[in-house]
C-alpha cells in the first residue's frame, strides 16, 4: 500500500509540472485563426468645410491589425497610406466624386477590401469685400476663397484678370470716356461654386444720374454743411438732366464737401474742369466757388497747391464755369488726384447759401 501511494504522488507531481510549463491560454491548436477575419469594416470621412479640400479618413473594423487606404486620387506614394487601428489619414481632394478603397488586414493575414464613395463639394465664398486704392489698385477678401477674377468694366468682352488670395493687382488706368464703371470680382471656391461682387466706380464726368452713389461727403464744425442728390430745379437752358447736386453752405469759412473719387482725376486727359452751376439767389453773384484737388498719386503736388476759385456770375439760370489748372506750374503734366474738394465763399462765415452743380468733366 505504501508503494502505491508513492507512485500516485509522483504521477500527480509530474502532471502539475507539465501543466505549468505551457502559458495560460496558449496551446498547439491554431485552427481558430482561419476564422478570425475582420468584420464590420467601415469608414469615417471628416470633410473640411473651408474649401481646403482636406478629408480626414478614419477606418474602423473588428479584429484588424492594419488598414491600407487608397484615396482614389493622387499618384505613387501620395495615392495611399497604411493606418493602424484607431489612427487616421488625411488627403487633399479637388472638388469631385471619388471611390476610396480600404483594405483591412486581420491577425491571420487575411485581407478584406471595402470600397466606399466620397463626394467633395466646395462651398460658395462668403463676405466678399472689394478694395481699391491709389491708381485703381484692386484687392479683395472673402471667406472660403481660393482665387479671384477681376473685371474692370471698361472694355467689351473683357477677360477676367486672375488675382490670388492676398494679392493686390497693379494700377489700372481707365479711359478718358469716363464712368461710372462697374468693377466686378468673381470669387472662386476651387470648385464649381463661385460668388460675384460688384463695386460702382465713378470719376469724371460726374452727372448725379447714378443711383445709390454718395458723390460728396461734408465737413464743418457745426455740422451745417450739406450736399445731396436732388431733382433738377430748372430743367432749362444748357442743363435739362434729371438729377443734380445741391450744395448747402456750412457755417465755418473752411467748411465744404469732398469727393474721394474711385478713379483718380488724370491730368493726362486735360487740366480744365468744367462744371454747370445753377444759382437761385442774386445775393450769391460774385462769390467764389473753390475746386481744390487733393490726394495726388505719388504725393506731388501736395494738398493746398491745386486750387482754383471762380465766381458765380448769374442767377436763375444754369451757367458753365471753367476751372483752369494749367496755369499752376507746381502741378505736373501727368498729375493724378484722388479727391476733389468743393467749397464756397471761403472768406466769410456761411449762412446756409444754396447753389446746384452738375456735369463735372475734365477737358483741355
Amino acid at each position: 500500500m505504501k508503494n502505491i501511494k508513492l507512485i500516485f504522488s509522483f504521477v500527480l507531481l509530474l502532471a502539475v509540472t507539465i501543466s505549468c510549463s505551457i502559458p495560460d491560454g496558449i496551446d498547439q491548436d491554431t485552427s481558430f485563426l482561419s476564422s478570425a477575419a475582420s468584420g464590420n469594416v467601415s469608414k469615417i470621412f471628416d470633410i473640411s468645410t473651408d474649401n481646403s479640400g482636406i478629408v480626414k479618413i478614419t477606418p474602423t473594423g473588428e479584429g484588424v491589425t492594419s488598414f491600407k487606404v487608397n484615396y482614389g486620387h493622387g499618384i505613387g506614394a501620395l495615392a495611399s497610406a497604411v493606418v493602424v487601428p484607431g489612427a487616421s489619414t488625411s488627403h487633399i481632394y479637388p472638388e469631385g466624386n471619388y471611390t476610396v478603397s480600404i483594405a483591412a488586414t486581420d491577425i491571420a493575414g487575411n485581407i478584406k477590401t471595402t470600397t466606399v464613395p466620397l463626394t467633395v463639394v466646395y462651398r460658395a465664398p462668403e463676405n466678399v469685400t472689394i478694395s481699391t486704392s491709389g491708381e485703381m489698385k484692386v484687392s479683395a477678401t472673402a471667406l472660403y476663397a481660393k482665387s479671384f477674377l477681376v473685371y474692370y468694366g471698361d472694355v467689351a468682352n473683357e477677360v477676367g484678370k486672375a488675382m490670388a488670395v492676398g494679392q493686390e493687382l497693379p494700377a489700372h488706368t481707365y479711359p478718358a470716356t469716363g464712368g461710372p464703371f462697374v468693377l466686378k470680382v468673381e470669387v472662386l471656391s476651387g470648385g464649381v461654386a463661385k460668388t460675384t461682387a460688384t463695386k460702382t466706380l465713378f470719376d469724371f464726368p460726374i452727372d448725379f444720374e447714378t443711383a445709390d452713389v454718395d458723390f460728396f461727403g461734408t465737413f464743418d464744425d457745426w455740422g451745417q454743411q450739406q450736399f445731396a442728390t436732388v431733382d433738377n430745379p430748372s430743367k432749362t437752358g444748357i442743363n435739362t438732366s434729371n438729377k443734380v447736386g445741391k450744395y448747402t453752405n456750412g457755417h465755418a469759412p473752411w467748411s465744404g464737401t469732398y469727393s474721394p473719387l474711385n478713379i483718380p482725376i488724370n491730368f493726362a486727359y486735360g487740366k480744365k474742369i468744367k462744371v454747370m452751376v445753377y444759382n437761385p439767389s442774386a445775393a450769391n453773384i460774385g462769390k467764389n466757388i473753390n475746386i481744390e484737388l487733393e490726394a495726388a498719386i505719388g504725393g506731388v503736388p501736395a494738398n493746398g497747391v491745386a486750387i482754383v476759385k471762380m465766381p458765380i456770375t448769374t442767377s436763375g439760370a444754369w451757367e458753365e464755369v471753367t476751372f483752369d489748372f494749367s496755369g499752376i506750374s507746381a502741378v505736373p503734366a501727368g498729375a493724378k488726384f484722388g479727391q476733389l474738394v468743393l467749397r464756397f465763399n471761403d472768406t466769410q462765415d456761411g449762412t446756409q447759401e444754396v447753389f446746384y452743380v452738375d456735369n463735372f468733366r475734365l477737358t483741355n
